[in-house]
Order: C-alpha cells, then sequence, then structure tokens
C-alpha cells in the first residue's frame, strides 16, 4: 500500500482537534449534531481523510516485523480499498464524504482496533485524539517546521 500513501504535510494540533469534535459529536449525539459541519468547514473532509489514513493504515499493513502469511496480505489490501474508496468520496464529493467517512473511522475503531481500558467508545476516541494530539504538537515544536 505504500504506493497509495503520498508523503502527507502531517495535521496541525487545530485540525486533530476538528476532527476528533466532529467523530465525538457523532458518535454522542448523532447526525443531528454535526448538521452543517460539513459545510461550513471544507477541509473537514481532508481532515477526516487523513485521519482515516492514520488510523487505518498502521493496523490493516503488511509489517515485516510479524510473521507474514495469506492473510497478512489480505488484510493489507483491505486497508488499501478501504482507504482509496473514501479518498475517492472525499475527492468527488467532500460536504457527503465527511459523515460518511466520519461513520467509516468510528465502525473501524469499534471493530477492529477496540481499547480493553475503555469500555466507552468515547473514551476511546477521546484516547485517540489525545495520541493524535501529541504527534501533531511534537511534529509542530520540531526543529524546522513551518508555524
Amino acid at each position: 500500500m505504500p504506493y497509495l500513501i503520498p508523503s502527507r504535510t502531517p495535521l496541525t494540533p487545530d485540525q486533530v482537534e476538528r476532527g476528533f469534535d466532529y467523530l465525538l459529536a457523532l458518535q454522542m449525539g448523532g447526525g443531528g449534531a454535526v448538521a452543517g459541519r460539513a459545510e461550513a468547514d471544507p477541509e473537514l473532509a481532508f481532515i477526516l481523510l487523513r485521519l482515516a489514513e492514520d488510523i487505518v493504515w498502521p493496523v490493516t499493513a503488511v509489517d515485516a516485523e510479524t510473521d507474514l502469511c495469506a492473510d497478512s496480505f489480505a488484510l493489507d489490501e483491505v486497508g488499501c480499498v478501504l482507504l482509496s474508496a473514501l479518498r475517492d468520496w472525499a475527492r468527488d464529493s467532500p460536504t457527503t464524504a465527511v459523515p460518511g467517512i466520519a461513520r467509516s473511522i468510528i465502525r473501524f475503531m469499534v471493530s477492529v482496533v477496540p481499547d480493553p481500558d475503555h469500555e466507552d467508545f468515547a473514551d476511546t476516541l477521546e484516547a485517540s485524539r489525545d495520541a493524535h494530539l501529541a504527534v501533531a504538537h511534537a511534529v509542530l515544536s520540531a526543529p524546522g517546521a513551518h508555524r
């Protein structure tokens, strides 16, 4: 899948917050809680797509450190297909893609990467947000980073 993941500028802390705010609002309050946000924030489709890449890719990609088997490559391809479809959707219809990408992230996290330390999924989302924020702040404060 590396051929599908172009080098990217990391998300800023503000972008991470906006993306996870949307995910949490959707998870806690449903579609009504996020109505109008996609239209008000044109960058939201991009942000959610980037979060999906950051969440899906590490879980599905073939890892040279593990024992490889046919299932490893199948999982890698499933990740490729999912991210490719989400990219196409975001490119072709960013406004309608926002809730779909968000629901895909939530479903992926619930089904594939459950967090045994957090019984409530909102806690899992908040823990993931905190981890993504830590990375965003580290990248922002790195020498030579554009501010």
